[in-house]
Order: structure tokens, then sequence, then C-alpha cells
């Protein structure tokens, strides 16, 4: 199994980052790559569709409103991966600003390097433009 572990500091309350990126279906709302957001069998799954084309599926595994802490795994896509699991999770720092947490397990598919390089770029485009869009 390779893992992906991406951590950032964003420049805004935490609450106030939970609360943009905490729901399922909220991809759209801030990552670069994702062009829309469809909820499927009665909220349990989404369907990305993704900008260049393309669409993945995902299942919800897991969510805590409380510990700001969202589990899922992709279900089919495009991405070369198997078995893949991931967590988002948002903490507060020590002065109230979010630090948020993107890790997954998977198999990859191919060479392991290819597989990490994809998943890692896909976290870190997310992260760059949720600093943005927070004012960081």
């Amino acid at each position: 199994m390779a893992k992906v572990s991406v951590q950032s500091k964003v420049d805004a309350p935490v609450d106030k980052v939970w609360e943009l990126i905490g729901h399922f279906n909220a991809l759209p709302d801030w990552h670069p790559a994702v062009t829309k957001s469809e909820l499927e069998d009665g909220g349990k799954q989404r369907r990305l569709d993704l900008v260049g084309g393309g669409s993945i599926v995902e299942r919800l595994d897991e969510h805590d409103h409380d510990s700001r802490t969202y589990r899922y795994s992709i279900v089919s896509g495009p991405l070369p991966v198997m078995n893949y699991a991931a967590v988002i999770r948002v903490e507060e720092d020590e002065n109230g600003k979010a630090v948020v947490h993107w890790e997954s397990e998977f198999e990859p598919m191919g060479p392991e390097n290819d597989a990490v390089a994809a998943i890692q770029g896909i976290y870190e485009a997310g992260f760059e433009n949720l600093k943005k869009m927070m004012g960081g």
C-alpha cells in the first residue's frame, strides 16, 4: 500500500474552512479540478466531473462534524489507483487558524512513484486554491 499525506495551514478560522470543505458534495466549491459534484445513493456517493472530462465516483465512508473529519473511498475513476481510502480533516492551530489534512492509502496501478505524484498533485492543487480563496 502506498500512502500520501499532505497538510496545509490556511489563514482563516477553522470553522470557516470546515464550512467550505466539510460537506461531502463541496469539492467543486474549492478544488479547481472538479467542475461538478452530484450526490447519488441517498447522499452516500458523489459523482465528480473533472476539468478536461472524465469523472470519479466516490463513496462517503464516515462523516463526523464534531471532529471536522470525513472519510471516503474511490468506487471508480481514471486515477492510477485501486483500493483508495482517504480522510480530510480540519484542525485548529494555536492561533485559531485552520490546518487541513488530506491523507490516503491505496494500491498503485503501475509505478508507485507515478501514482503517489498524481494523488499528491491533486491534494496540493486543492490546498493552493483553498488558500487563495481564504485570503492567504
